[in-house]
């Protein structure tokens, strides 16, 4: 499948309205349509309609750069309501309804700006972590809007998190929280990759390697092949590099050099890539940067990348990107990238039947 990206990606939508960069996306489905949630440095968060190319709300209640969007999973499944979350550079997270274009929440506590939040994998989404310039990171109970627990140890401004992804075998009883055997990854400004369990609140591993700010990290899911995926972590850094981690040793095991620029952001993609060099298939990781440029790297190798998507617009680079599975058309899955590129949303298909059969893909999803 990743060489049928590689040969056929394209640009199919931009969405234009943000008036500085953007440094935030998510994705979420509701009401038989498709949406994008995005927050600027222009201190909105709107939300876009996927298949009309419209923007269908706009908050201006921040009073600085937004950093951070997610849709909320809890105010979805507990409440059937559409409630996006975000973060910003006035210090403050906010809830927002959607349908009532209004302020829900805010959670105020933390002593300097926000630059990441993630909802919880466990107990539908209850929990929100976020992470901060003032050195902490929070866990904050979305029902009752408390600030639940602090994470101490990082020497600098907190600018990524992620909690661990849903495990299968975990009972959601477990624990204070439920949250027993989950825990929470940290990337900081003081250039170290943290993790902490997420009801102790101890830490127990602290990642060295990185030589400058670290931007993003995330963790891998079961669902990789021929590594344990749950337990690595993928990180990106101000140093110009991606690494990967492994959980359970500690340590680093795979460098990916290429990045001219601050790697702004990393993920996992649903790709495989047929590597006969190490006799077998593996995943493909890819990275936007400062740089204007995407890379995809074999999760094995990191000889060279496999491939290279590269922007020429007059825009200040890639800062955040989402992989995307919309709907399965016979035996053709249709792969979305979302990218940020100053003001732009950019997405990429990875096949061609897609590009002459998009009108009816959204028709369908609708």
């Amino acid at each position: 499948m990743f060489e049928i990206f590689r040969v056929s990606s394209k640009l199919l939508k931009s969405f234009t309205g943000h008036t500085d960069k953007v440094n935030s996306i998510d994705y979420s489905t509701f009401d038989y349509g498709q949406f994008i949630c995005s927050g600027s440095h222009d201190k909105t968060v709107r939300v876009w309609n996927i298949e009309t190319n419209k923007q269908i709300q706009s908050f201006n209640g921040h009073s600085s750069y937004v950093y951070s969007v997610k849709f909320s999973p809890y105010h979805y499944y507990n409440h059937c309501c559409n409630i996006i979350c975000s973060s910003s550079y006035d210090g403050i997270i906010r809830f927002w309804d959607i349908k009532s274009n209004r302020q829900l929440q805010i959670f105020s506590k933390h002593m300097g700006w926000v630059g990441s939040i993630e909802f919880s994998s466990f107990s539908g989404g209850r929990y929100l972590c976020s992470g901060s310039s003032d050195t902490t990171i929070r866990l904050w109970d979305v029902e009752t809007s408390k600030s639940l627990y602090i994470f101490n140890g990082h020497a600098m401004t907190v600018r990524c998190v992620d909690i661990s992804p849903l495990q299968s075998n975990k009972s959601n009883n477990i624990g204070v929280i439920g949250g027993n055997g989950y825990t929470i990854c940290s990337g900081s400004y003081d250039e170290t990759i943290r993790i902490w369990d997420i009801e102790t609140t101890k830490q127990l591993i602290a990642f060295k390697g990185h030589e400058s700010f670290v931007n993003s990290v995330k963790y891998g899911s079961n669902e990789l092949v021929n590594i344990d995926g749950i337990n690595t972590i993928l990180s990106g850094s101000s140093d110009k590099s991606v690494r990967l981690w492994d959980i359970r040793s500690g340590q680093q095991i795979q460098l990916f050099n290429g990045h001219k620029s601050t790697v702004c952001d990393v993920e996992y993609s649903p790709f495989i890539n047929n590597n006969n060099e190490i006799g077998g298939s593996s995943n493909v990781i890819c990275s936007g940067s400062a740089d204007k440029t995407i890379y995809f790297w074999d999760i094995r190798s990191n000889k060279k990348e496999l491939h290279l998507l590269k922007d020429d617009k007059e825009d200040n680079g890639i800062y955040c990107l989402k992989f995307l599975q919309l709907k399965k058309i016979g035996f053709v899955v249709v792969i979305l990238i979302c990218v940020m590129v100053q003001v732009r949303v950019l997405f990429v298909f990875g096949d061609n039947i897609i590009f002459s059969t998009i009108k009816n893909i959204f028709e369908q999803i609708k």
